[in-house]
């Protein structure tokens, strides 16, 4: 891989699936009227409310609201990345993805460091570690000591570096070996093997591939784990240990467990739950939290019940808040003291170990818990602190139901009426709007056009028509307005599926999704009329409000060579000034 995918293709590519067509493949549709419907795959239902739209190229859920184009589909239907995705769907139609030149340094770097045969080489690595294991006495005996069955060990492709580690050499070239991260060098420039006498865990991203290693000392010396270094496949702040056989065994879980080590992942996984994965010598960061909401709505994350359990606890809640959304949970599982998941699972069993992670803290509940158990809140001191310590992380949580219910709480426990902790409209209130609204009939002039031309992007030809200068109308959101047209007029997009692209990771997505799926009432073949009477009504009033400053100011102070002209151009409009 090299160079980023082009925009032409993507748009290009979005305009040659049929996303009907390619959604049924995956999920059978049935029409009804002019959608096409299922039964979500992103939740679960009893009827169809999986809706497919031919002309909008888009997918749309009144259920649960998710929606998107084909790529957004592929991503979360098969749980890829945006990259991923566009490789899938271009296979489906038959074509190559192309990539933009690169930059000089990158290429140079590509030619070092050849990813594919990188991943070859850590396939093979890790099949030689596997036939050490079978040779090591030592090893062998410490995983039957652990209760690891050959059953597992396989299923983790577990394995072991020996102490001497220059038979690699003898299989790979130095080069590569270090591109893996599995050599290092000292201040003399030495060579050493990373890994020696140590038990070795494989760590695979979720499409089976090995991109790095852990490994364990079979005693109690320090560093008793070790990690793979930063290589050009791996990242330990993005990658978590035992992802690929999580899902190897279930697809879509209904909850994963975070655990602290690999050894917790393998023995969890040897007493039959095999929803735990582990993040690697480090806190959960939002890379590990927004990879694993892909794939289950609950995280519950396990700690140890000592101090520094209850230290890293907290520690995780900043990466938390940030990635939580509606549909999204987390819980806190606080083990008893001495304990930790191994341990715990073979001492009282797996229904006892299953009755905790039901148990686990809501992360509300542990959240307020930490702050109030600390504090007086019968003590107008206590309540100012907890208010002080608690809202910096209410401002981090997204825009959503949940952070309006957090801020109701901190209220109530606070005793306080009013609490700003955001700029933006609470959620909440935002539905009570929604529930004030007037019909669909009498939307904001402003928003049935957008909505209007990002469902029919055809219809900017009408815009472009009329040839309005936008800068002299002043109305409410005409910022917002005018930007979201220009990208229309500038980008032409094929259909709303392509304009979604656009938008993916943009700070206007969500006024595109909102306003793509608005029901405008409009009978078919009715919108290139229903645009025009919009669009007459839309610019009537900004349009007589500058004719009447511009006259007032011509009668006062003069006009200048711009407002003259200014004025001309609004007298030549159709528009009645009286």
């Amino acid at each position: 891989m090299s160079g980023l995918i082009p925009r032409e293709f993507i748009n290009e590519l979005l305009v040659r699936v049929d996303i009907v067509d390619f959604i049924d493949s995956h999920l059978p549709l049935k029409k009804t009227g002019a959608n096409f419907f299922a039964r979500c795959p992103f939740h679960t239902e009893k009827s169809p409310s999986f809706s497919v739209n031919r002309s909008k190229q888009m997918f749309h859920c009144f259920g649960c609201g998710a929606s998107g184009n084909a790529i957004g589909f592929l991503m979360d239907f098969n749980h890829l990345d945006f990259v991923e995705a566009v490789e899938d769907l271009a296979a489906f139609v038959g074509v190559d993805v192309p990539r933009e030149a690169a930059s000089a340094s990158y290429q140079s770097e590509s030619k070092k460091q050849d990813l594919s045969q990188i991943y070859s080489v850590m396939e093979q690595v890790a099949a030689f570690y596997v036939q050490q294991l079978r040779l090591s006495v030592e090893a062998v005996d410490y995983l039957k000591g652990r209760g690891i069955s050959g059953t597992v060990a396989r299923d983790f492709m577990l394995g072991y570096a020996p102490t001497h580690w220059r038979p690699l050499l003898e299989r790979f070239d130095t080069k590569a070996l270090t591109d893996c991260g599995l050599l290092g060098s000292n201040d003399n420039g030495e060579v050493y093997g990373r890994f020696r006498g140590r038990l070795m865990f494989p760590i695979r991203d979720k499409r089976g591939r090995i991109v790095g290693f852990g490994g364990r000392v079979l005693d109690d010396s320090l560093p008793k784990y070790l990690n793979s270094p930063e290589t050009p496949l791996f990242s330990k702040g993005k990658e978590v240990y035992g992802l690929y056989e999580l899902l190897a065994k279930n697809a879509k879980p209904q909850r994963i467990l975070i655990v602290e080590g690999y050894m917790d992942v393998v023995a969890l996984a040897q007493f039959g739950v095999h929803t735990a994965v582990a993040v690697l010598g480090t806190a959960a960061s939002r890379a590990h939290l927004d990879l694993l909401f892909r794939f289950t709505s609950e995280l519950v994350f396990c700690f140890d019940g000592d101090s520094a359990g209850q230290t890293a606890a907290w520690r995780v809640m900043e990466s938390v808040f940030s990635s939580l959304k509606d549909g999204k949970s987390c819980r806190i599982m606080m083990l008893p003291i001495q304990h930790d998941p191994d341990s715990l699972i073979r001492e009282q069993g797996l229904e006892r170990f299953t009755e905790c992670i039901e148990t686990a803290l809501p992360l509300s509940d542990y959240f307020f818990e930490h702050f109030t158990q600390a504090l007086n809140l019968a003590e107008l001191e206590g309540r100012a602190q907890l208010v002080s310590q608690a809202k910096p992380y209410l401002e981090t949580l997204p825009e959503s139901v949940f952070k309006e219910m957090m801020i109701a709480r901190l209220k109530e426990l606070s005793a306080l009426s009013t609490l700003d902790v955001s700029e933006n409209m609470p959620v909440l209130d935002q539905k009570q709007n929604r529930q004030q609204r007037p019909a669909q009939g009498r939307l904001p002039l402003q928003r049935r056009t957008l909505a209007l031309l990002i469902q029919h992007p055809e219809l900017i030809a009408i815009i472009k028509q009329r040839e309005i200068d936008w800068t002299c109308l002043k109305f409410e959101g005409v910022e917002k307005f005018t930007s979201i047209l220009q990208t229309i007029l500038h980008e032409k997009p094929a259909n709303t599926g392509a304009l979604l692209e656009y938008y993916r990771s943009h700070e206007d997505k969500r006024i595109i999704d909102l306003l793509s799926d608005l029901q405008l009432g409009i009978p078919e073949g009715g919108e290139a009329a229903d645009l025009s009477g919009t669009l007459d009504k839309l610019i009537e009033k900004p349009i007589k409000a500058e004719y009447r400053r511009l006259l007032a100011k011509l009668e006062t102070a003069g006009l200048t060579p711009q407002e003259k002209e200014q004025l001309q151009k609004l007298l030549s409009l159709k528009v009645n000034y009286k």
